[in-house]
């Protein structure tokens, strides 16, 4: 073996490494960027769970009731609902994680040393935000029993007193039995459709231009636009396939049953799917090459996975990494099939995400048509 040889192939990919400076800097930068990100933004604890009141008592015991939830830190008080049926709603949506429900006799009960009654709706969709909610919401209504019975006692000039405080009734929504395999599946769905939609285009145009027909597309009179859009429907096509059997399998292999409107399902899925076929021939449109295609498809799919609410549960996150969640469309999509899925809400309650992904598809779609142009490097 020739050292010397050795040396000079080292040193010619060196050379080459450091003329392709795009990848080079991606390779060096990434890897840094993403730790400070995740590092900062990932949280396995689970707190700060948001949470709407619907206080019919609405008497000082009732208030310091609620802000004992808010004190605790495991629940984040988002704003107060005029009926069950708002609160329900308000779990529906994805605006709250949980809702406390306090009796309108709540602060007589408690003024007479009965038992009061408070129910606590909890979005089970997630078993870990579940067993969270219950836990603490356990801790809270034990600790204000006892600090209730305290007071009642002092006000009656005994040192204690039998029965009293407060009997808190919990309720676990959409996923009673806990099951993980519920959560994730969804979730899982979600991930492989994107992933699989990124990487089928992230390399159409590359891969036009390192074969050589880009030179045939170039000599006819198709637009930037028409090659765009005849590149996505196929795509398009195949994924809404995808859709299907990722559905099929989700509910016959893993039990996962479908509350929803399937028809619904697939209809909310087709501005995902274009706008992540949009990202994925933005990629492509920029990339010089299949390798660099790749690895930006790969470094779009990483924020989607840990920031969206897929594996990691985003109130628990610093606010700047939950605003940077709101730009991903993964996040939206998420809502949307665990809102069906798991829920069986309709359009009505998810069209806020619909539209956010439409306008996301159509916006990602303009820019790829804006960047491509039809000509050889």
């Amino acid at each position: 073996m020739s050292l010397a040889r050795m040396w000079a192939v080292m040193r010619k990919e060196f050379i080459q490494m450091s003329r392709d400076r795009r990848t080079l800097s991606m390779v060096l930068i990434m890897p840094a960027l993403l730790l400070v990100m995740f590092g900062f933004a990932l949280n396995t604890t689970v707190d700060h769970l948001t949470t709407v009141v619907y206080d019919q008592s609405d008497t000082a015991a009732s208030r310091a009731f609620a802000d004992a939830f808010a004190n605790s830190g495991y629940f984040s008080i988002v704003g107060q609902v005029a009926s069950l049926q708002a609160a329900r709603s308000a779990i529906d949506s994805g605006q709250a994680q949980a809702a406390l429900i306090i009796a309108p006799n709540f602060g007589d009960q408690l003024l007479r040393g009965r038992t009061a009654t408070a129910q606590l709706l909890v979005d089970g969709s997630d078993p870990n935000v579940a067993q969270t909610a219950l836990f603490a919401g356990g801790l809270v209504a034990e600790d204000q029993s006892s600090q209730d019975i305290a007071a009642l006692a002092a006000r009656m000039g005994q040192s204690t007193l039998t029965g009293g405080g407060v009997d808190l009734r919990p309720v676990v929504l959409y996923n009673p039995q806990e099951l993980n395999v519920a959560f994730m599946v969804p979730g899982l769905i979600g991930m492989i459709l994107q992933m699989q939609a990124i990487l089928l285009t992230a390399s159409a145009i590359v891969r036009e231009r390192e074969r050589g027909t880009m030179e045939q597309l170039v000599v006819t009179p198709v637009t930037s636009t028409e090659l765009m859009l005849g590149k996505v429907v196929p795509y398009v096509v195949v994924a809404l396939v995808a859709v299907a059997a990722s559905l099929a399998v989700g509910h016959w292999v893993f039990a996962v049953p479908i509350a929803g409107s399937v028809p619904l399902l697939f209809l909310l899925s087709l501005p995902f799917l274009l706008g992540s076929l949009g990202i994925g021939l933005l990629i492509s449109a920029i990339a010089r090459s299949q390798q660099e295609a790749t690895q930006l498809a790969q470094f779009t799919n990483l924020p989607a996975m840990l920031l969206s609410g897929f594996l990691f549960e985003r109130s628990s996150m610093p606010q700047l990494f939950q605003w940077i969640g709101d730009l991903i469309p993964m996040t939206y999509f998420l809502q949307i099939l665990r809102g069906i899925i798991l829920k069986g809400v309709t359009l009505v309650v998810l069209w806020t995400q619909t539209l956010t992904l439409s306008l996301f598809a159509v916006a990602v779609l303009a820019v790829a048509i804006t960047q491509f142009r039809k000509r050889l490097d």
